[in-house]
């Protein structure tokens, strides 16, 4: 076949112009850049050596047909039959069809397949050849079609696998990159001929470096591919082919033997390492890797080439794209940015990241940025010369963050110790531009950021929370691993206490004579509210033989302290099937049996309403949201609207002598003293006192109240 041949080569998005050059150096001087790939015209020979080097493309299609598709879709197969297919394929031959795209006509893949499909059968039938079958798992023919709008058009695929296969990954790790991706990486990055070192200190299953050392060493991306689309094409000319295989043969193997390369690839998983030793091995140039199990933020660079150019390190970090992960991911890039300042004077240097925040950890000025697509995710490329000066392009802090840290993280310690509690309150927004609450549980620290105010720009509060993370993790003995970012802002109805994430981060937390179960991961609170432990304490010291009444109940940790504090029941009544089920644990965890106590889930509101006038409890505790509408409830709950209401609710279930403790969270809360009058009661305010030292910079946090019957 000498006559030009009409072909598509189809890459990944934000590859096409790289492509573009890529057939022009393979000697395609007709090509045409357009959406996912380029058309391009050539011989037989030409389209060989595009499926052959191309590193960029994923297939390789070969025009037989096109045709306009309208109402009549009869039409279409009889277009698809007009082709010459003995020409490209026999009876006996097995095939499959491809088929992209839609219209009003065709809004299935699976029925354009099927009309194409059809096209096919009736030519080779009509022809009175036979009829070919169809084979979708190893098909000898692979027939591509795609619908544009009203345009259909159908190929041959030369490529068979998509050329991402070279045939050297058996096994990876787990975000693996395309070796396409990766290859166009490298390209981006800078590497040829004359780079001499290249590092990658997230190597995994080596792909980055694996597709670098290829373009340095010549060696042909299909090389070691057994088999292709054009194999059972009848029209496929094996000396041809051979030729091309046998000089890219050679032409790879003077590279070998003339050029310095050497390669570092480092992981914390040995086991991906040794995955990325077996890949290069089946491309025999594992003589040209180092691989070594290491920490990237402790990395040391190797000696480096003759020139400033031939030196690189190259690099797919990971994204943290599981919320939750963000913390332990920024301060690994703020670490590894530290790390190349320190170790990686002189270098080239080319990061891959998930979006610019990550980037912005780095602390470098990048001189040239790409956006790529890693998948469906898209993706940043980063690249910098640090040959050239990189001054700190964000001003220093001062030192007041730290210093405040180290001086409550050793104050509320000891406190904490000599109080018997595992979980405490270390910072509230002490200094107001680090507007957030970070917390201790155990050996962990959840870090709440408080919405900022609407006068302060979205990127200053951004760098002020993450100089904050910062500093918790280089002052406090904290890992990263184990600090845990939410975002609180005013929450309402649906949004409380959703959960977040699932995760199942847990830790058990003492608070003096009892152990409650945390969840620091999968919701915004973390099943314990730090603010109310004096309010717990006290349930449990006038517990004593009494019968308890724990309403909003959440996660029953009132109720625990009751039942702890010799209390002779305990009912715990909450709208969430999930909540009591933890406190059913909670109770358990503490060597409590479930019975004589109770856990029902109801509205509380409604429960009460239902409930007839009857002396049964001597204590009950009521903690309500500030405002709900949750799904289940049927009236919207409005604290400062409805207390008076909810505690003569309450207080119809109450002994003569009981007492009600009632807290809430609302901000500016002000008690209707005149409407408890009104319903016989009064309120002695416990609020100060149940203030302990780590919250007493937010006296706000919440309201307490001792309510009982009004005496006259």
């Amino acid at each position: 076949m000498t006559s030009a041949l009409q072909l598509f080569a189809t890459c990944a998005k934000g590859l096409e112009p790289l492509l573009f050059d890529e057939l022009h150096s393979l000697g395609i001087d007709d090509v045409q850049q357009t959406l996912a790939g380029c058309r391009f015209s050539c011989d037989l020979e030409g389209a060989y050596r595009v499926c052959l080097w191309s590193r960029l493309a994923s297939r390789v299609l070969l025009q037989l047909g096109q045709c306009p598709v309208g109402s009549d879709l009869a039409a279409v197969s009889a277009e698809v039959a007009a082709t010459p297919w003995p020409e490209h394929m026999t009876a006996e031959q097995s095939f499959v069809v491809d088929f992209t795209g839609q219209n009003q006509q065709i809004r299935h893949t699976q029925f354009g397949a099927q009309l194409v499909k059809d096209g096919i059968v009736d030519h080779f039938r009509h022809a009175g050849l036979g009829r070919p079958n169809v084979d979708k798992a190893e098909p000898d023919i692979r027939i591509n079609a795609h619908l544009q709008r009203d345009q259909l058009t159908w190929y041959l695929d030369l490529s068979g696998e998509a050329l991402h296969r070279r045939g050297y990954r058996l096994q990876q790790g787990q975000a693996p990159l395309r070796e396409t991706l990766a290859a166009a990486i490298a390209i981006r990055a800078g590497v040829n001929s004359a780079t001499e070192v290249i590092v990658d200190p997230f190597c995994g299953s080596g792909t980055l470096l694996i597709e670098a050392a290829m373009i340095v060493l010549e060696h042909a991306p299909g090389l070691r591919r057994t088999h292709w689309g054009f194999s059972h094409w009848q029209q496929h000319q094996p000396q041809i082919w051979q030729q091309l295989l046998s000089q890219a043969e050679q032409q790879h193997q003077q590279a070998k033997a003339a050029r310095p390369l050497r390669l570092y690839g480092s992981d914390n998983d040995p086991r991906v390492l040794a995955i990325a030793d077996q890949n290069a091995q089946r491309l025999e140039l594992n003589g040209f890797f180092t691989w070594e199990s290491s920490d990237a933020t402790k990395l040391n660079a190797p000696e480096r080439g003759a020139s400033e150019q031939s030196s690189l390190l190259l690099c797919n970090p990971p994204y943290g794209e599981r919320l939750g992960e963000e913390v332990e991911t920024l301060l690994l890039y703020r670490r590894f940015g530290q790390r190349l300042r320190q170790e990686f004077n002189g270098w080239q240097i080319a990061i891959l990241a998930g979006d610019e925040s990550l980037l912005k950890r780095v602390k470098l000025r990048s001189h040239k940025k790409y956006k790529l697509y890693n998948g469906a995710l898209e993706v940043i490329l980063a690249l910098y010369d640090l040959s050239q000066e990189q001054v700190e392009f964000t001003k220093e802090q001062s030192d007041d963050l730290a210093n405040r840290l180290k001086k409550n993280y050793q104050k509320f310690e000891k406190w904490a110790a000599k109080e018997s509690l595992s979980a405490w309150r270390m910072y509230d927004a002490d200094l107001p531009e680090y507007n957030a609450a970070v917390d201790v549980y155990n050996e962990h620290l959840v870090i709440q950021e408080y919405a900022a105010p609407k006068d302060i720009p979205p990127a200053l509060a951004k760098e002020r929370l993450w100089h904050l993370l910062d500093t918790l993790a280089e002052v406090l003995p904290f890992s990263a691993a184990n600090m845990h970012l939410k975002v609180r802002q005013k929450q309402a109805g649906k949004q409380q206490y959703q959960r977040q994430h699932l995760r199942a981060i847990t830790t058990v937390v003492h608070e003096y004579n009892a152990q409650f179960i945390v969840n620091l991961s999968d919701y915004l609170d973390t099943g314990l509210f730090l603010d109310h432990r004096w309010a717990r304490k006290t349930i449990g010291e006038l517990s004593q033989n009494k019968v308890v009444l724990n309403l909003f109940a959440y996660t029953c940790s009132a109720s625990v302290h009751a039942a702890l504090g010799g209390a002779r029941a305990v009912t715990s009544v909450d709208l969430s099937k999930t909540y009591l089920a933890w406190g059913e644990e909670n109770f358990r965890l503490n060597g409590l049996q479930l019975r004589p106590h109770s856990f029902i889930q109801a509205d509380c509101m409604q429960w009460l309403q239902r409930q007839p006038p009857q002396q049964r409890f001597d204590l009950i505790f009521l903690d309500p949201p500030t405002f709900s509408n949750s799904k289940r409830m049927h009236d919207v709950l409005d604290i400062q609207r409805d207390h008076v209401q909810l505690l003569k609710l309450a207080a119809r279930l109450l002994k003569d002598d009981g007492v009600i403790i009632f807290s809430n969270n609302k901000r500016r809360f002000k008690l209707d003293e005149a409407g408890l009058a009104e319903a016989f009661l009064q309120a002695e305010d416990w609020t100060k006192r149940s203030i302990s030292p780590d919250f007493a910079r937010h006296k706000g946090i919440h309201q307490l109240y001792k309510v009982t019957q009004r005496v006259d």
